[in-house]
C-alpha cells in the first residue's frame, strides 16, 4: 500500500483529547474495539489455516502441485474474504451490523501488518529482534483500540464535542479549540481518528495534516549539551558556559508508599485464577481499580514533566546535543532500573527529535554511544582511563580541573556541537568528512593487555599476585581539545 505523504509545507501531527462518554457511548466504544479484535483473530486463523493444511498434506506425501494454495494476507484480500464470511459465519452473522465497517477494517489492517512484519523478519529484511507468527488477541488482555479513516470525523463548533462514525457526538473532557481553530482557518485537515482506552479512560487522537508554521527559538546561535542522570534528571550546559540543573521529580518514588498500601489491599482480596477458573470478587476489582488509579497518576505526572522540559529546551537553543544511551542495557542493572525507567531517558530523546525538527527546524545532534563525555576534561581535553560511577567529582590529572562529573559531561556535549560542524573526526563526530585515525583509548577499552584466563603454574585457579596485576592505560590527550569558545 502506498504510504501517505503530506503536501509541501505541511506535516502530519496528532491532536489527542480525553473523552467523557455516557454509558451507552462507552458500550458502543467497547463494541467497536471488540469487533476490531474479533476481525483480527479471524484474519489470523483464516491465513494460518492454509499453512497447517499444507503441512498436513505434505506429511501425507502430496506433491507440491497438489498442495492447497497459500491464502494471501494483503489488506484487500482480507477485506474481500471477510465480507464474504461475515454473512455466514456464526461468530459475526448476529451482530456485525451493529458496528462501523471501520472497526473490522482496523483488525484486518493490523493482521496484514503483523503478517508483513513476520515475513520481512524471516527474510532478514526487518531490523530489530526476530518477529514470530501473529498470535490471537485475548479478550482480557488486548488493548481497546479502533481507527476510523472514512465517514464523519470532525471537531464540533462548540469546542467540547467530537463526532465519529456510528458513535455520534461525544463530549470531550478538555476544550478542542487548538484543533478547531486550525480546521476553521483551513490550515489543518483531519485524516483519521483513533479511539483508545488507556490509563482508565477513553481518548481520541486525530491524525491531521497541518500547515507547518515554524517558531523561532530564543537563542538560535547557542548550542546546549544535555547530560541525563538519575540523581538529577538532566544537566544543561550551553556554549556560553552557563550550567543549569534540572531536578529529578521522582514521581514513582514519591508514590511508592501509596502503591504498597494499595497492593496490600489487593493481595487480601479474592483475585482471579485462570488455572481454577476462579473469578475476581467485587472487592478485588474495586481495590485493583484504586491501585491502577495511582499508577495512572504517576504516568500522567511523568508525561507532563517530560513534555514541559523538552518543550522549554527545544524553544530556547538552536542546537541540542544528547547522548545515544543504551537504555535497554541500563535497565538490566537491578539497582538502577527503577529510577532509570522513572526518568524516561528514551522518551526525552524522542520528544526532542520531533520538536526540534518539526516545530523549530533546529538541529539535534546525537553523540556517539562510545563518546567519553564523562571521562574527558572539558578544559584541556585529557581523557581518563577509568571513571567509576561512584566518583561524582571529576579531577583532571593534566590541568588539575575540579568539577562536578555531570557538569563536565554536559560541557563536553555542548562543545561537541561545534565539532560536528567542522568535522574533525573525533569520537562522536557525525559529519560526512573523512574520519581521522583515532588512538585506541579509554572510551572502548581500558586495559593495555588482556588478563590470562589459563591457570599459571603454582597458582590455584590462575590467581595473580598484587605485583603481577595488569597495569591500566594512562590518561591520554586528544589531538584537538574540545572548546566552548
Amino acid at each position: 500500500m502506498k504510504k501517505f505523504r503530506p503536501q509541501p509545507g505541511f506535516v502530519v501531527r496528532a491532536f489527542r483529547f480525553a473523552l467523557d462518554p455516557n454509558a451507552a457511548q462507552e458500550a458502543a466504544l467497547r463494541s467497536h474495539c471488540g469487533a476490531a479484535r474479533a476481525a483480527y483473530n479471524w484474519a489470523v486463523a483464516w491465513v494460518e489455516a492454509s499453512w497447517w493444511q499444507r503441512r498436513a498434506e505434505e506429511s501425507y506425501g502430496v506433491s507440491e502441485a497438489g498442495l492447497t494454495q497459500w491464502r494471501p494476507w494483503s489488506l484487500p484480500s482480507l477485506r474481500k474474504a471477510f465480507n464474504a464470511a461475515k454473512h455466514t459465519d456464526s461468530r459475526f452473522v448476529a451482530w456485525w451490523e451493529e458496528n462501523s465497517k471501520e472497526a473490522y477494517s482496523t483488525g484486518l489492517a493490523n493482521a496484514a501488518a503483523a503478517f508483513d512484519n513476520y515475513a520481512k523478519s524471516k527474510r532478514g529484511q526487518r531490523k530489530g529482534k526476530r518477529v514470530g507468527m501473529p498470535r490471537f488477541k485475548s479478550k482480557r488482555k488486548a488493548r481497546l483500540s479502533c481507527r476510523f479513516t472514512t465517514g464523519v470525523m470532525r471537531v464540533d463548533t462548540d469546542g467540547r464535542h467530537v463526532t465519529l462514525p456510528r458513535l455520534g457526538a461525544i463530549r470531550t473532557h478538555e476544550p478542542t479549540a487548538g484543533l478547531l481553530g486550525r480546521v476553521e482557518a483551513g490550515t489543518a485537515r483531519i485524516l483519521s481518528a483513533t479511539v483508545r482506552h488507556e490509563r482508565g479512560r477513553w481518548f481520541v487522537s486525530f491524525q491531521t495534516e497541518v500547515k507547518c508554521g515554524l517558531e523561532r527559538v530564543a537563542r538560535p546561535d547557542t548550542a546546549a549539551g544535555i547530560d541525563l542522570g538519575v540523581k538529577t534528571l538532566g544537566v544543561i550546559a550551553d556554549s556560553t558556559g552557563e550550567i543549569r540543573t534540572v531536578p529529578n521529580p521522582g514521581h514513582y518514588d514519591r508514590a511508592r508508599k501509596q502503591l504498597r498500601r494499595a497492593s496490600r489491599i489487593v493481595s487480601r482480596r479474592q483475585g482471579p485464577d485462570r488455572r481454577t477458573g476462579q473469578k475476581p470478587s467485587k472487592r478485588w476489582e474495586k481495590a485493583n481499580a484504586a491501585r491502577n488509579k495511582v499508577h495512572h497518576r504517576v504516568a500522567n505526572l511523568r508525561e507532563d514533566s517530560l513534555h514541559k522540559l523538552t518543550t522549554a529546551v527545544a524553544a530556547e537553543y538552536g542546537t541540542i546535543v544528547v547522548e545515544d544511551l543504551n537504555v535497554a542495557g541500563m535497565l538490566r542493572n537491578r539497582r538502577l532500573a527503577r529510577r532509570i525507567a522513572d526518568a524516561g531517558f528514551g522518551e526525552i530523546r524522542r520528544q526532542l527529535d520531533y520538536k526540534t525538527r518539526q516545530r523549530h527546524a533546529t538541529r539535534l545532534v546525537v553523540a556517539d554511544r562510545w563518546y567519553p563525555s564523562s571521562k574527558t576534561c572539558s578544559r584541556c581535553g585529557a581523557v581518563k582511563a577509568k571513571l567509576p560511577l561512584h566518583i561524582r567529582i571529576y579531577e583532571c590529572d593534566a590541568c588539575h580541573l575540579v568539577i562536578d562529573r555531570d557538569d563536565n559531561a554536559a560541557l563536553n556535549l555542548a562543545a561537541l556541537a561545534a565539532v560536528v560542524v567542522t568535522g574533525t573526526g573525533v569520537a562522536g563526530d557525525q559529519d560526512t568528512a573523512p574520519a581521522v585515525s583515532k588512538p585506541r583509548g579509554a572510551d572502548q577499552k581500558t586495559r593495555a593487555t588482556r588478563p590470562r584466563r589459563k591457570a599459571s603454574a603454582g597458582r590455584a585457579g590462575g590467581a595473580t599476585l598484587p605485583h603481577q596485576r595488569q597495569t591500566e592505560t594512562r590518561d591520554r590527550t586528544q589531538a584537538e581539545p574540545l572548546t566552548l569558545w
